[in-house]
């Protein structure tokens, strides 16, 4: 219970000193760039909290479409990128075949396909959830591949000696075996959802953190693009700390076990 108590209050100290830091260094900034944390703070509550004249207020004009965009993007990389990865790791035939096409893809910047799938899909919510897809799926793909390779072949030999085959070889072993590495590649891919979700954003919207820090930027709300900004860095705060919770609870056999090797050794 202190170890925990400890590690929270290192956790909330630092952002705590951070803006302090930031508060009291810009208090008499004249910058029209750099302006107080003051003023960003006062701009805060209008710009993302109160409505104007029936507009609803920035956190349900632009935050929510954001995050329903990225959670949809963000599920279906891994529930594609799981359900490849487990057919590629399991077949070596298969996976000499695709190995070169999926470094290929890998290599290609998800940016770098926003003007294609904007032809293709649109500038509506497709797009912009078919980017999110696009480059999340290959961190979860590729590790899920390797947590499917390093399956403990003993273990293997031991579920073949068994019986155990179909559904309950691929739950029982294989996703167990394979999820630290899978859940290191939903972490990864989670990073890289909140890039592309600002990026996509950004061209071709109505709506969305990404346009509408955009549209400060072009009218020249210094203030309130920075406040955009503060919400997107809170967002990947909250996402994180949810991230590790769901990890904790899926992975508490996996941490246990890690915890009595170090006790024993």
């Amino acid at each position: 219970m202190t170890r925990m108590l400890r590690r929270t209050v290192m956790t909330v100290a630092l952002p705590i000193v951070l803006l302090s830091i930031w508060w009291f260094a810009s208090a008499g900034s004249e910058s029209f760039y750099f302006p107080p944390l003051s003023k960003i703070v006062s701009a805060f509550p209008g710009t993302w909290l109160k409505g104007d004249g029936g507009t609803p207020p920035g956190i349900v004009r632009d935050v929510l479409p954001s995050l329903g965009r990225l959670a949809a993007g963000y599920a279906s990389a891994a529930v594609l990128g799981i359900g490849l990865g487990l057919l590629i790791g399991r077949s070596r035939t298969l996976r000499a075949i695709v190995e070169p096409v999926l470094e290929i893809f890998r290599a290609i910047p998800p940016p770098a396909m926003v003007p294609l799938l904007m032809v293709l899909a649109g500038i509506d919510n497709t797009m912009k959830i078919l980017v999110i897809i696009f480059g999340c799926v290959w961190p979860i793909l590729l590790n899920t591949v390797e947590g499917v390779r390093a399956v403990d072949p003993v273990l293997a030999d031991t579920c073949r000696t068994y019986g155990v085959r179909g559904t309950a070889r691929l739950r029982s072993l294989v996703l167990r075996s394979a999820s630290p590495q899978i859940m290191t590649g939903m972490r990864q891919a989670l990073a890289v959802a909140i890039i592309l979700m600002v990026i996509s954003e950004m061209f071709a919207a109505k709506d969305g953190i990404g346009y509408r820090l955009v549209e400060f930027q072009r009218t020249f709300a210094v203030a309130e693009m920075w406040t955009a900004i503060i919400v997107l860095g809170l967002l990947g705060v909250i996402l994180a700390l949810l991230f590790r919770l769901a990890e904790n609870r899926i992975l508490a056999w996996y941490k246990g076990l890690r915890r009595a090797q170090r006790s024993a050794s």
